[in-house]
C-alpha cells in the first residue's frame, strides 16, 4: 500500500509537462538525464528515511531521560525502599519503556521509524536557526511554484478546449495549429482574456478555502487517483494505437541542448516526493525491505515515464506537442469519441482543483511555523486574514503574468525542488550522523542508514545540486541575453 501512495505521489502535474520537455531536449538526453535524476532521488530519498530513523531514536532517547529524571523525584520524594517499587511496577515498566542503554534481544530497536517526523521537525533538530530558515525559505517557495503551476494549469485547460478559431471546439485542439493569445475566443473575447476570466473564476472559487483547514479529503484523493489512472492509460493506448497504424507524424531529434534547462527541471518536480516521505513511510508497520521497496517503486516510474514520454514524441511533431500532454488528445482526428476527448482534455482542471486547496493551506501552516514564536498567538486579522492572503495572492499574480506551463514547472523544479530534492536530505543525513554519534556514541549503527552511507555520496550530491543552480542560472541569463 506505501508502495502504491508513494507511486501515486510522485506521478503528478509535472508527468503532463514531460512529453513537451523530451521533444525538446531530444530522446537520447531525455532519457539518459531522466535516469540519472531518477537515481539521484532515489538515494536523496534513503537519507531521508535515515534522518527518520536517527529523529525516532533522538526523541525515544529524550523521553527516556525526561521519564528517568520523573522517577526519580518520585522515588526521592516518597518513602517506599526501592525493593518495594521493584516489585510493584518492575514488569509494567520492563514492558513499556524500552532499554536504549544496551540492545537486548527482543527489545525494541531505537532506531524503529514508529513516530512521524516531519521534515520541518528534522531540520530543527539537526540545523542551527539559519539551516531551520533557508530549509523553511525552500519549501515555501517550492509550494509557491506548486500553486502558480496549478493556478495556470486548469485556466489554460480550459481555455484551450472552449476557445476555438473554426467555431468546432471539441475538434480545434491539438491539430497541430498554433494559436497566439491575441486570437479571438468567442466574439470580442480574446483568449487571453479567457484565460484570465477562468483564472478568476479559478481563484474564487478554491481560493477561500485557503482561509480555512481543509479536512477529511479521502474520498477526494481516491476520486482522483482513479481519473489520473484512466487518463494516463487512455493516452498510452491511444498514441500507442495511432502509432501501429503508421500515422505517427514524430521524428525526435536525439540531442538538443537547449532543451536540457526545461528537462532538468520538469524532471527533478516529476521525481518529488521527499518532503512527503515522513507520512508515506511511518505507516508502513515492516520496514526491514523498504529501501528495496522505495526502489521499486522508482524503477516502475522510471519505465512509466519513459512509456509516456516515448509514446508522445513518436505519435506527436514536436511543433504540436502541448504544454500539457492531455490537450494533444482533444483532436478528433486523434480520437473521434466526445466523451473521451473531452475527459482528457478537462481531466486537469479536476485533479489540479482537488489538490489547490491542499497545497494552499500547507503553505500557509508553513508561514506560520516560520514566523511562530515559543508560546506567541498570532492576532485573528494576522492568522486569518494575513496568513491566508500572502499564500494565495502571489501565485495568482503569477499565473496572470504568464500560463508557460514548461517554464514554470522548469524554474519550480531547477530552483526549489533542487534544493528540496538534493540539498536538504543530504545535510539531513550528514547532521543526523553526527547527531546519533554524539548522543549515541561512535559504535551506534542506525538500522535505517542508507545504502549510501559513505561520506562521498553526500558530498557528490551537494557538489550536483550547487552545479545544477550555476548551470540553471547561468541558462537563464544566457537565453535572455540572446533574446
Amino acid at each position: 500500500v506505501g508502495l502504491v501512495y508513494m507511486f501515486n505521489l510522485i506521478v503528478g502535474t509535472g508527468a503532463l509537462t514531460m512529453p513537451k520537455a523530451f521533444a525538446t531536449a531530444g530522446w537520447l538526453v531525455s532519457l539518459v538525464l531522466l535516469m540519472f535524476l531518477g537515481f539521484m532521488s532515489y538515494m536523496t530519498t534513503t537519507f531521508v528515511v535515515e534522518a527518520m530513523a536517527a529523529a525516532n531514536a533522538q526523541l525515544r532517547w529524550k523521553r527516556m531521560e525526561k521519564r528517568k529524571e520523573d522517577d526519580d523525584e518520585e522515588d526521592s520524594s516518597s518513602g517506599v525502599s526501592d525493593s518495594d517499587v521493584l516489585l510493584q511496577d518492575g514488569y509494567e515498566r520492563a514492558e513499556t519503556r524500552p532499554i536504549l542503554s544496551v540492545q537486548r534481544r527482543g527489545s525494541p530497536n531505537i532506531f524503529e521509524i514508529t513516530e512521524r517526523v516531519e521534515m520541518g521537525q528534522m531540520a530543527s533538530m539537526f540545523f542551527n536557526k539559519v539551516g531551520v530558515n533557508l530549509f523553511y525559505f525552500c519549501i515555501i517557495i517550492y509550494l509557491y511554484g506548486d500553486l502558480a503551476i496549478y493556478a495556470a494549469a486548469v485556466p489554460v485547460s480550459l481555455m484551450q478546449v472552449t476557445c476555438s478559431v473554426t467555431g468546432n471546439h471539441s475538434c480545434s485542439v491539438g491539430d497541430g495549429t498554433k494559436y497566439n493569445d491575441t486570437d479571438k475566443c468567442w466574439g470580442p473575447i480574446r483568449r487571453i482574456d479567457a484565460y484570465r476570466l477562468y483564472l478568476a473564476a479559478f481563484t474564487l472559487l478554491l481560493g477561500p478555502f485557503t482561509f480555512f483547514n481543509v479536512q477529511k479529503t479521502k474520498y477526494l484523493q481516491i476520486m482522483t487517483s482513479l481519473m489520473r489512472w484512466i487518463a494516463f492509460i487512455l493516452m498510452i493506448i491511444l498514441a500507442l494505437i495511432r502509432i501501429s497504424r503508421g500515422q505517427a507524424e514524430g521524428h525526435p531529434s536525439m540531442a538538443q541542448l537547449s532543451g536540457i534547462r526545461n528537462l532538468f527541471g520538469v524532471c527533478v518536480y516529476s521525481f518529488m516526493c521527499q518532503h512527503s516521505l515522513p507520512s508515506l513511510i511511518t505507516p508502513i508497520s515492516k520496514k526491514k525491505h523498504v529501501n528495496k521497496l522505495v526502489l521499486l517503486d522508482y524503477i516502475l516510474i522510471l519505465a512509466f515515464y519513459s512509456l509516456l514520454s516515448f509514446t508522445a514524441i513518436y505519435c506527436f511533431r514536436n511543433d504540436t506537442l502541448m504544454d500539457m500532454y492531455t490537450l494533444n488528445f482533444t483532436n478528433c482526428e486523434i480520437i473521434n469519441v466526445a466523451f473521451i476527448r473531452y475527459f482528457l482534455g478537462l481531466f486537469p482542471v479536476f485533479t489540479i482543483s482537488t489538490n489547490f486547496p491542499i497545497i494552499a493551506v500547507t503553505l500557509r501552516n508553513n508561514w506560520k511555523t516560520l514566523f511562530h514564536r515559543e508560546g506567541g498567538t498570532y492576532p485573528w486579522v494576522v492568522d486569518r486574514i494575513v496568513f491566508p492572503a500572502i499564500t494565495l495572492i502571489p501565485p495568482v499574480l503569477v499565473a496572470f503574468c504568464t500560463h508557460d506551463l514548461e517554464s514554470l514547472v522548469g524554474i519550480t523544479g531547477a530552483y526549489a525542488g533542487n534544493g528540496i530534492q538534493y540539498l536538504i536530505p543530504a545535510f539531513l543525513a550528514y547532521c543526523s550522523r553526527k547527531d546519533t554519534q554524539l548522543v549515541f556514541g561512535s559504535g551506534t549503527v542506525n538500522k535505517h542508514l542508507s545504502p549510501f552511507r559513505h561520506t562521498f555520496w553526500i558530498v557528490f550530491v551537494l557538489i550536483w545540486g550547487f552545479s545544477c543552480f550555476v548551470f540553471v542560472t547561468a541558462n537563464i541569463v544566457l537565453s535572455e541575453s540572446k533574446l
